[in-house]
């Protein structure tokens, strides 16, 4: 089984290197907006849109030009590297994938890729990697560096650098340890799982904001681009990346705890674009619990229900495991005992209590099972390729022909 990992570590440059990094980054900015530039007039012209193979002999163009001498300082690899990252912005957006290409702004997601591996000596035994014209790189070495090296990427987060080592390497096919689980995902309990066991929330935007509004009215208050103000940005940085850490942390931990104790793992397909949109309507028809619902929207985007979603998948796929994702519909609306489907069934954010057996549980382990159920259901659809998965509302009743196709497949049901 073939394995592509990436390594990160942080970067302890010169002062000469920060500036040579720097200047790499704007290169790359400068081609990736001139590109984005050049294909927009195009579009206003009625000509059709240039390749990569085009874009290149521009860029060869600039590099040799009297208006952008200042490029050839820049390695080469990393430039063509930016015009390849905007044919696939332009592919994502016509794929509707992707909103259109917007331009790139100083400060915000600086980075560049080496992808010749040729190019790159890694020494992990003294800490330092040498990158063409910014010479050897020292490093905070914190693990091994397993595989062999594919791509570099040097990219800048409040204030640091770090360093990403794309690595490739052979490793046996694992086997999934565990049984299958159902995950509900909620703003009071983070992830609760089938069979009881939840994760409480972390908040971290909510943790650091106040923290984080002191130091954006502090800045505020600063003449723009002065020496004082890029200091009050800088911490606003800082403050930015420390929560960003810090909820990554919490997701990496929960997701590789669950991804090595579970088989197979179903969540929910929440799509987190709809459910955080503004309630503040429009001027003609204005709209009600603007307030409360921008607090939800901020509670919701504070999760990071995508990112563990992504961590998931990966991460059991490491371990021989499946994730399947099924509809959220009526999923804590479905009595897990009789079946019966009533938005009277959940009266309170936390309790269940079926209003047809009196069944009674907490509102998002019910949520979890329904999950689970309908996992079986569609693995089973799967398999067989002959049974339409019931919704997560489906009567018990309704659903003998899933019994019979759950139980050709060896799957247990709840």
């Amino acid at each position: 089984m073939q394995r592509l990992q990436a390594f990160k570590y942080e970067l302890m440059p010169t002062g000469e290197q920060r500036r040579d990094m720097r200047r790499c980054a704007g290169s790359c900015r400068f081609v990736f907006n001139k590109a984005l530039a050049v294909q927009k007039e195009r579009y206003e012209r009625g000509e059709k849109k240039l390749g990569y193979a085009g874009l290149c002999k521009l860029l060869t163009e600039w590099r040799n030009g009297t208006e952008t001498p200042w490029l050839k300082d820049a390695p080469t690899h990393p430039l063509q590297q930016t015009l390849k990252d905007l044919e696939r912005a332009y592919a994502n957006f016509f794929a509707k994938r992707a909103d259109f290409p917007r331009f790139k702004k100083k400060g915000q997601g600086d980075s560049f890729r080496y992808p010749d591996p040729k190019q790159i000596k890694l020494d992990h035994g003294n800490s330092r990697i040498f990158l063409p014209k910014l010479g050897w790189l020292r490093y905070r070495n914190s693990r091994d560096v397993l595989g062999t090296v594919k791509n570099v990427t040097v990219s800048q987060c409040g204030g640091k650098w770090f360093i990403a080592i794309q690595t490739e390497r052979e490793v046996e096919q694992p086997i999934p340890r565990g049984e299958a689980v159902g995950i509900d995902m909620g703003v009071a309990r983070f992830a609760t799982l089938s069979d009881g066991t939840f994760y409480a929330p972390l908040n971290s935007f909510k943790r650091h904001g106040t923290a984080l509004r002191k130091a954006q009215q502090s800045m505020s208050r600063k003449t723009k681009f002065s020496s004082n103000w890029k200091k009050a940005k800088a911490k606003v940085q800082r403050i930015h990346a420390r929560i960003g850490n810090t909820r990554r942390d919490y997701l990496h931990k929960a997701t590789t705890t669950i991804s090595k104790n579970h088989a197979m793992v179903c969540i929910e397909d929440l799509q987190v674009r709809n459910m955080s949109k503004s309630a503040a309507g429009t001027a003609d028809a204005p709209g009600r619990s603007v307030r409360a619902k921008s607090g939800l929207n901020k509670s919701i985007l504070d999760q990071g229900w995508f990112e563990f979603r992504r961590q998931l998948d990966y991460k059991l796929a490491w371990n021989g495991g499946h994730l399947i994702a099924v509809p959220p519909r009526n999923t804590s609306r479905t009595c897990p005992c009789c079946g019966y489907v009533s938005a009277d069934n959940r009266q309170t954010q936390a309790r269940f209590e079926c209003v047809d057996c009196g069944f009674e549980e907490n509102a998002d382990v019910v949520g979890a099972i329904n999950v689970l159920r309908a996992g079986h259901a569609r693995l089973a659809c799967e398999v067989s390729g002959a049974v339409k998965p019931p919704a997560a509302g489906a009567h018990r009743s309704d659903s003998s022909r899933l019994d019979v196709a759950v139980s050709a497949v060896g799957i247990p049901r709840l």
